[in-house]
């Protein structure tokens, strides 16, 4: 053990001399996750809760055959415009064409159908491939719905009928979410992140402790030296575990910081990333690190070249965190036959800790011990690697 504490400081060292490098695995990676989503989460509320509360203006063809509509609309904030174009076609065009998001058409017969007690035809004009148009969508249907209801209710009552017999349920909602437990629905994705920024932080340290070692020629006077090689890639596995540990620190603050300018209040939710839920999220993803310098240092051993380990362990790199994207379409539940499952396991631990739930000792637990020990298998795979002559062919 003295001797692979040694190599560590020794690889620590160096390491940390790359300064270049080490901007890049402790800045860049922790950093623009982080920025990146606070930026993307932030512009995306702001737009939502814009489009829903500001006065939203429509064409409309036919403006003159439902009035009473027309000021149904106007009261809730959707503003009229009868003049723009002349026809159907028109609008359709425009609407294809992007030049407008959302159009109405109103039937010609639409006074007749109603004074009938039939059905009205209205079309709403929209292109569903325009990701903008779902909101002004989806509040003009919800208007026009409103206005339906309305008059079906009253053709009830002119009738001497109850209008409550025709709502046989009153459903309604009872939301036992918590704000913190709601912003989880947007911050699903920050465990991907946090497992992504870690291993980047100590990707350039195991492929250069390794392939970087063997292009540069300094790997066989190193093998030559009376150092186990157990030793040799205990030190080199624990330099990258110590590089991935900073990353995440680092990532960890930086959406602690990220979260505090998203306007979660906005839309009725509110972020839980307190100095103690900071350090129960690195106690969980932690473990975690040494599954990855495991891994990576392994595949890393394979190569022999700088450029082309720096290929392999990007493969390797994408593969752990997958679990975690499964998770977020699929929502689980925390449970202990879940705990085995590195990178899904983690993410479920921080998803609990950010709703403020208390989380199972024994999960987390099990959640480290089987990762590490994952991470030791590859360790050990790395240690056979380095015992053969094929090392160095």
């Amino acid at each position: 053990m003295k001797h692979a504490l040694r190599v560590f400081r020794k690889e620590f060292v160096d390491s940390a001399r790359e300064r270049r490098a080490l901007a890049s695995a402790l800045l860049f990676g922790p950093l623009f996750g982080p920025v990146l989503f606070a930026l993307t989460v932030g512009l995306s509320v702001n737009l939502g809760v814009d489009e829903s509360s500001e006065a939203l203006e429509i064409p409309v063809v036919g403006a003159d055959r439902a009035g009473n509509l027309v000021a149904h609309l106007g009261q809730r904030l959707i503003e009229v415009d009868a003049e723009r174009f002349e026809d159907a076609d028109a609008l359709r065009a425009a609407v294809r064409g992007g030049d407008e998001k959302v159009g109405l058409l109103i039937d010609a017969g639409f006074g007749d159908a109603l004074r009938d007690g039939a059905p009205a035809r209205l079309w709403i004009v929209v292109d569903q491939s325009n990701a903008g148009a779902q909101v002004p969508r989806q509040r003009l249907r919800a208007a026009i719905g409103e206005y339906g209801s309305t008059i079906g209710m009253q053709r009830l009552q002119l009738r001497g009928i109850d209008p409550r017999l025709a709502v046989p349920f009153a459903i309604l909602t009872d939301d036992v979410s918590t704000p913190a437990g709601r912003s989880v629905l947007l911050l699903g994705m920050m465990t991907y992140f946090l497992l992504f920024a870690m291993l980047l932080g100590g990707l350039q340290v195991a492929i250069d402790t390794t392939a970087g070692e063997r292009e540069r020629g300094s790997l066989e006077p190193l093998l030559t030296l009376p150092v186990r090689r157990r030793d040799l890639v205990f030190g080199k596995v624990a330099t990258a575990v110590a590089f991935m540990a900073v990353s995440l620190a680092l990532a960890i603050a930086a959406f602690a910081t990220a979260v505090q300018f998203m306007p979660f209040a906005k839309i009725g939710m509110s972020t839980n990333l307190s100095p103690r839920v900071c350090v129960l999220i690195f106690a969980a993803v932690a473990p975690f690190a040494v599954l990855g310098a495991g891994l990576m240092t392994f595949v890393a051993s394979f190569t022999k070249s700088f450029r082309e380990a720096q290929t392999y362990t990007s493969i390797a790199m994408a593969v752990p965190p997958l679990p975690v994207l499964f998770s977020i379409f699929n929502p689980l539940q925390p449970s202990l036959h879940l705990m085995p499952i590195p990178s899904l396991s983690q993410h479920l631990l921080v998803t609990s800790v950010m709703k403020g739930q208390a989380i199972e000792p024994t999960h987390l637990l099990a959640s480290a011990v089987c990762t590490i020990a994952l991470g030791a298998l590859c360790t050990w795979g790395a240690v056979r690697r380095f015992r053969s002559e094929k090392l160095l062919i």
